[in-house]
């Protein structure tokens, strides 16, 4: 790894959508069909990419103000409604099961989902198992991503400082709220949606490696533990 840990491993975070489930693709086209729904010949598919991690309703305002369109509230309400209705049907990350069972780590989910639906997806996908009720979401906390309140709230919940805790995220915006919150973070882009082009960018955001394949998650979470605290 490029950074040396300053804490020994005691907790690992993941992210919802992107880490546990591959639901971005599934979400990014769900939110593309509805846009272009409502505002006909235009590409929404370049502004709303960039935006994937943040909240719906962040993504939205974004693609709105930048393509000089508006929606109501009820616009948003319903869209909402329709990503994650597709998202709950989006498979587990190939290899995530496996690779939680071996990482002998106590473990939370941090999202920019809402509660209810991070409870639904993990309960379908069995994953639950990993995490029971240790879930922080977006609903919860005062800020969302790219704010560090939901990993905050995590290292809270476990009585860990931030530098005990490492994160597993796959957007800018994840990776930029752990950062924030303190904690060694690696980038994931092994999912539906990913692309070569984020692993710059996840660097950029703070993340300490960038991989793209759930089975090399135990090793990675093992050099990370063993590692002595260092100031350097």
């Amino acid at each position: 790894m490029s950074q040396v840990a300053r804490a020994t491993a005691q907790v690992l975070i993941c992210d919802c959508d992107g880490v546990l489930i591959d639901s971005e693709a599934v979400a990014a086209r769900m939110l593309v069909h509805e846009l272009e729904a409502r505002w006909p010949d235009t590409d929404v598919g370049p502004v709303v990419l960039p935006l994937l991690g943040l909240r719906i309703e962040k993504v939205l305002e974004g693609a709105a103000a930048q393509l000089g369109r508006s929606l109501t509230a009820e616009d948003v309400q319903a869209i909402r409604r329709a990503v994650e209705a597709a998202a709950m049907q989006a498979p587990a990350v190939a290899g995530i099961a496996e690779a939680l069972a071996q990482i002998p780590l106590a473990k939370a989910c941090a999202s920019n989902s809402f509660r209810p639906y991070v409870q639904s997806v993990l309960a379908r996908t069995g994953l639950d198992q990993y995490f029971g009720d240790r879930l922080y979401c977006a609903d919860t906390v005062p800020n969302p991503k790219p704010a560090p309140d939901v990993y905050l709230a995590a290292a809270r919940g476990f009585g860990v400082e931030s530098t005990a805790c490492l994160v597993v995220e796959d957007s800018v915006t994840g990776v930029t709220a752990a950062t924030a919150a303190g904690m060694t973070v690696l980038g994931f882009i092994g999912g539906g949606h990913a692309s070569e082009a984020q692993i710059g960018a996840l660097r950029a955001a703070g993340a300490v490696h960038v991989f793209d394949d759930m089975t090399q998650l135990p090793a990675l979470v093992a050099q990370w533990t063993q590692r002595e605290p260092s100031g350097t």
